[in-house]
């Protein structure tokens, strides 16, 4: 069922979620969502759950954790719920009432127990909860909208609530692996109203936001289908970025709106389940209010595209160099690694594709929550051994290993309080590092190309290692693995360690990888190179949106090379690359569509002392040269590429008489 976005704005829940796969649009979305109400006199909330935030660039306002008005938008409110200093107010609020009572010694012991990522984790949910669960904290306004971080940790999010409240039912030995149970208890009824606003149609809705293609809807539908499961019926799902041709004979138009259909096609019956609204692509970056109103209104933000001027594009190495390069260790550990949505699945695939093929043992492998790699691959994966890390299935290692082994030295009573402690949900976060180091460990013996989560939660698994080191060892007594011990010297050696930064040619993607180099570089991990996927730069489209969009591309592409020591490019693909042959594809020479060049041709002359007319005519760069004007028939010849001279004019006309 299509139905107007202005209709679903006119009925729009005090609760609305954004969710979906990396790099559909939830942000644009979500702010332009925002804006509308406000626009519409209504005072609205936005927050950002995503650790890898870019609501301050898409609304060009710096956030904080606390409201920040948006300047020109009188009654919209935004902030980002920042991980990190949530972690440190959640550790104060309960370490620091007991200052001045417990001996120092204590409070340290509290403190360290208080330092892991799984802290940080509840902290941010204790954030999120708040703003669903109590009242008087959004008392002051009519919507509070959440753009939130990819699916996995999305459902993850919207799953804590039970997994908690069942934790505090059932445990009862006052601890867990966040320390003391009542400062956590303290929130038992925030955590049971946010449970019950998210469930409940006529306080909250999700938005699923999707692009006509095939990983995308396929995320979709898992979602829908996922939160059905939880309760959560009201939903929607908005097809962002659609396009149509405008163009007769353009045949990058034709191919990018015929794969859009292809995919709807395919998913028509989950399509007919829920209501759907369209928003069609647009030809400019959704950065700024303007960009932004411009998608929920009806003004068109497209203005005549402005003649492409010859320019010298940036120099890219050819992704195959990039792979030879790669290859010549023979073993080691290939990370992919940006903002979601960027393509990262598909080039880690692509690659181990690549690397089989050229008779290396590789295991490709995910830390991603919301893992595509099987359907990447299509089953095509002869000679590649594949893994995902199923958080259900480490966990369950997890918690029989440390029972039979800590837990076999306690009697009864202490061995009951071991596993409740282990029923706590961080205990599947410290399950998920053991075997993300485990994987890593294994580079020794081949190649292991590891599909990452989307950036904030990759930081998270580096950044927090020696959290990960105390809290294995209060849970399990053991000597650390040996595999965790080595993890960051791993990660730290180039010749073992090779990380790709993959982008699009886009503002945020470019500058979210900016972000993650530096990020790397504080950690002492050199990145090996960028690859900026998706190019519509060089495959000369005379369609209106997609020129304006190559256009665009163009400062991206340059501040990718500045930035990288390394890159490559690849061109947007007229096939989805799923499966082995369209993975083969992304390594191939030449693009389904060639590069093409601007070449400037003159007429010959027909007679004496004639000034020759001059063409500028695009055509694929290894293209013969062509002898007739293609649209008057003037006879004719290549004289340059931009301004390269190919051959010098000579005077042909009185038989060289020089009577001209």
């Amino acid at each position: 069922m299509s139905v107007d976005f202005s209709d679903f704005l006119s009925s729009a829940t005090r609760f609305l979620f954004f969710t979906g796969k990396g790099g559909v649009g939830k942000t644009s979305l979500a702010c332009a969502t925002a804006i509308s109400l406000a626009d519409a006199g209504r005072r609205v909330l936005l927050v950002s759950t995503d650790p890898a935030s870019n609501l301050d660039e898409v609304l060009e306002t710096p956030l904080s954790h606390e409201p920040r008005q948006i300047p020109r938008v009188p009654g919209l409110f935004a902030l980002n719920i920042d991980p990190q200093e949530a972690a440190r107010q959640y550790r104060e609020k309960i370490i620091g009432p007991m200052r001045g009572i417990l001996p120092d010694a204590a409070l340290e012991n509290m403190e360290e127990q208080l330092s892991g990522a799984c802290t940080m984790e509840i902290a941010a949910f204790d954030e999120f909860s708040r703003f669903l669960g109590e009242p008087t904290s959004t008392m002051g306004y009519d919507h509070v909208i959440f753009d939130t971080a990819p699916t996995g940790h999305t459902l993850r999010l919207l799953t804590l609530p039970k997994a908690w409240t069942g934790f505090f039912q059932t445990n009862t030995s006052g601890t867990s692996c966040l320390g003391p149970l009542a400062g956590l208890d303290q929130q038992r009824s925030v955590y049971e109203g946010a449970l019950k606003a998210l469930t409940n149609p006529a306080l909250a809705s999700v938005i699923l936001v999707s692009r006509a293609e095939m990983a995308p809807l396929r995320e979709a539908r898992r979602t829908h289908e996922e939160l059905l499961a939880l309760g959560v019926s009201n939903q929607r799902l908005v097809l962002n970025g659609l396009f149509t041709s405008s163009v007769d004979g353009d045949r990058i138009a034709t191919a990018m709106e015929a794969r859009g259909k292809r995919a709807l096609a395919h998913f028509a019956d989950f399509l007919n389940q829920l209501p759907v609204c369209h928003i069609p692509l647009r030809p400019t970056n959704l950065i700024g209010l303007n960009a932004l109103r411009a998608i929920t209104g009806t003004a068109s933000d497209l203005k005549a595209a402005p003649e492409a001027p010859v320019i010298a594009m940036p120099l890219f190495e050819n992704i195959g160099d990039f792979l030879s390069e790669l290859e010549q260790a023979g073993r080691g550990i290939i990370m992919t690694m940006g903002k979601g949505g960027v393509g990262k699945t598909t080039l880690a695939a692509a690659i181990a594709m690549e690397l089989v093929s050229r008779g290396h043992a590789v295991h490709l492998s995910t830390t991603d929550p919301a893992a595509h790699l099987l359907d990447t691959l299509q089953g095509n994966s002869q000679g590649l051994a594949v893994s995902r890390i199923d958080p259900q299935e480490e966990t369950s290692a997890y918690v029989a290993q440390v029972m039979e082994t800590q837990g076999a030295q306690l009697d009864a009573e202490s061995r009951a309080l071991l596993a409740e402690d282990l029923r706590s949900p961080c205990t599947e976060e410290i399950a998920v590092f053991r075997a993300f180091a485990r994987t890593v460990a294994a580079a020794s013996d081949g190649f292991v190309i590891l599909d990452t989560a989307p950036t904030g939660h990759t930081l998270l698994l580096l950044d927090t290692t020696e959290a990960y080191h105390r809290e294995l060892g209060r849970q399990s007594r053991d000597t650390i693995p040996e595999d965790v011990r080595t993890l960051l010297p791993r990660l730290r050696d180039p010749d073992f360690t090779r990380v790709i930064l993959v982008t699009l040619p886009e503002a945020t993607p470019v500058h979210e990888a900016a972000q993650l180099q530096d990020d790397l570089r504080r950690a002492g991990i050199e990145p090996f190179g960028w690859v900026v996927n998706q190019c519509l730069t060089s495959l000369g489209s005379n369609d209106p949106v997609l020129r304006h969009r190559a256009i665009n591309e163009g400062p991206y592409l340059a501040e990718v090379t500045s930035l990288a020591k390394r890159s490559a490019m690849i061109t947007w693909q007229a096939e989805e690359p799923i499966g082995s042959a369209a993975l083969a594809s992304l390594f191939a020479t030449s693009s389904p569509f060639p590069f093409m060049k601007t070449y400037i041709y003159e007429t010959l002359p027909s007679g004496c002392c004639e000034t020759p007319k001059h063409y500028e005519i695009k055509q694929e760069e290894a293209a013969p040269a062509l002898t007739r004007h293609p649209e008057t028939g003037e006879a004719i010849r290549r004289v340059m590429i931009g301004d390269q001279p190919l051959a010098k004019a000579s005077s042909e006309c009185c038989g060289g008489t020089g009577c001209c």
